[in-house]
């Protein structure tokens, strides 16, 4: 019998580079596209308004562009585009060759992102733009620009010829002085981020299991200054991780437990312990209870928490987070076998709490809750929280732009929510409703692992009960985890969604105050 061919993912596309100049973009030489920001009439019967730079570039190509806006019916919304092509006028055809007007709404970053990922969008294939839509933003805009136009540009490919589009491959923010370089880099940082978690979540599945997964963390380690430490199948059966192996067992690649620890540039004995865990389930076939076709052919991406934990703790260097920060991210894959985990089975977890499994396909909590017993009794948290694409519940509750949480503290719910309405991750707070714990009770085991109920409530209530009286949160972000189209900065498919919201919570000053 001949090995499988070995699978290595081809050169992925990166994300555009960015500069300041403090020239106005008509004056910036050598770029095929300048971008202008278009600002909403503001008066009743008045057209939109062009912003810095457009009288210049105007005069330059001796074109309306006022009349062309009217022409188009522009309106100034956030991420409307309007282009112009021009002939390029160097020799052998270099220059000018396209003018992109864009809205920027009310100038928000929520408007901003949105106008970055537009502009990102329009200037596909292009080799470099010069903007000033920057230039109308200000600080908290101009990141939210700059990571607009990032995660707009993401792509992802395995075919045997180059990728159908690329991204622009610079971003000149003209207009702007050196003096926002600090803004920058952070923006950078939380685009960056974002990126990391939407490749990871899109790898397929015949490439991403556990140990491939593991080795992702390693070299994340390796990038970002981090410790590193892994629990193979042996090492998690030794120290009684039950629910990590129970789920991965059915699978021919046998599951891990990854830690990646983070350390602050200014440390004492008093400095705070944040532990972050997420979900690593590199397939969910849904086990014995198989999943339907439909619903399984995103699974490559129930991942998604443990790509965002991975991406979480591979920028916290760069944004100088305060707080030591542990990741932790059980992988498995749960696939059927005669070897699988079968209704009525009763795994114990670290720590001895024991779960009846009656439904294979929530297996997500099962393997999250080994993590956090593991977490709590061990690393001294000051706060927990987890990350998962836990409950088809949350999706029915909330659609596809909106992420769920719980939180066992009104402080760190307002810290978590603040946060994704900050970072352009909005997540909305559910309760943790005591008068269902009796949907999780099991006659034979201390919980049952799928009561039903109301199932996003239930999952959290099963998870409550391995994290005691530590502060947690719980994110659920399966109601986005996967983006049905290209809208604003998502892009079709897996979404990563979380890794910003937390970065944005996280590199604040004071991250724990009052919790």
């Amino acid at each position: 019998m001949t090995s499988p061919a070995r699978l290595d993912l081809p050169a992925q596309v990166s994300p555009p580079e960015f500069a300041f100049s403090d020239v106005l973009p008509h004056a910036v030489r050598g770029v095929e596209v300048v971008a202008l920001p278009v600002l909403p009439a503001d008066g009743e019967g008045g057209g939109p308004l062009l912003g810095p730079g457009a009288e210049q570039l105007a005069d330059q190509l001796d074109v309306d562009l006022l009349a062309l806006l009217e022409q188009e019916r522009a309106t100034g919304k956030a991420g409307e585009v309007t282009s112009l092509p021009v002939v390029p006028d160097g020799p052998d055809g270099a220059g000018l060759r396209l003018v992109l007007l864009v809205g920027v709404g009310a100038q928000r970053p929520d408007d901003l992102r949105r106008a970055g990922a537009a502009l990102a969008r329009a200037a596909a294939d292009r080799s470099s733009v010069a903007t000033s839509l920057s230039a109308v933003a200000d600080d908290a805009g101009l990141e939210a620009f700059v990571v607009g136009a990032m995660l707009g540009s993401f792509r992802f490919h395995w075919r045997s010829t180059p990728p159908e589009r690329v991204p622009v491959a610079r971003i000149v923010l003209a207009g702007r002085p050196d003096g926002d370089l600090g803004v920058l880099r952070r923006a950078l940082a939380l685009g960056g981020a974002g990126w990391r978690a939407r490749q990871l979540a899109t790898a397929p599945s015949n490439l991403k299991n556990p140990a491939w997964l593991a080795d992702q963390a390693r070299l994340i380690a390796d990038e970002a200054g981090l410790t590193y430490d892994v629990w193979d199948e042996k090492r998690l059966a030794a120290e009684g991780f039950g629910g990590i192996l129970g789920v991965g067992q059915a699978s021919a690649t046998p599951p891990r437990l990854v830690r990646l620890d983070y350390t602050p540039r200014r440390v004492t004995k008093r400095t705070p312990t944040v532990v972050l865990v997420g979900k690593g389930i590199t397939f969910d076939t849904g086990g014995l209870s198989i999943k339907p076709g439909e619903a399984m052919s995103n699974m490559k991406r129930d991942m998604t928490g443990g790509a965002v934990v991975l991406s979480v703790l591979a920028a916290l260097a760069d944004l100088d987070c305060p707080v030591r920060v542990v990741g932790l991210v059980p992988m498995a894959e749960n696939a059927v076998s005669g070897n699988a985990l079968r209704p009525g089975d009763v795994v114990r977890h670290w720590g001895g709490r024991t779960s009846e499994i009656t439904n294979t396909d929530a297996e997500g909590r099962v393997v999250l809750a080994d993590a956090l017993a593991y977490a709590v009794a061990t690393l001294q948290p000051t706060v927990v929280v987890d990350v998962a694409t836990l409950t088809g519940a949350m999706k029915v509750a909330l659609g596809q732009q909106v992420g769920g949480f719980f939180a066992n503290r009104d402080t760190l719910a307002e810290r978590i929510s603040d946060a994704g309405a900050a970072a352009g991750e909005p997540l909305w707070r559910f309760p943790l409703a005591a008068v269902y714990e009796d949907k999780i009770a099991s006659k034979v085991a201390d919980a049952d692992n799928a009561g039903g109920g109301p199932g996003a409530i239930t999952a959290a209530l099963f998870l409550q009960h391995f994290v005691g009286d530590v502060p947690w949160a719980h994110l659920d972000v399966a109601s986005v985890g996967d983006s049905p189209d290209e809208r604003f900065e998502w892009t079709t498919g897996p979404t990563g969604f979380g890794a910003r919201a937390l970065l944005a919570w996280l590199s604040g000053p004071e991250p724990l105050e009052g919790i």
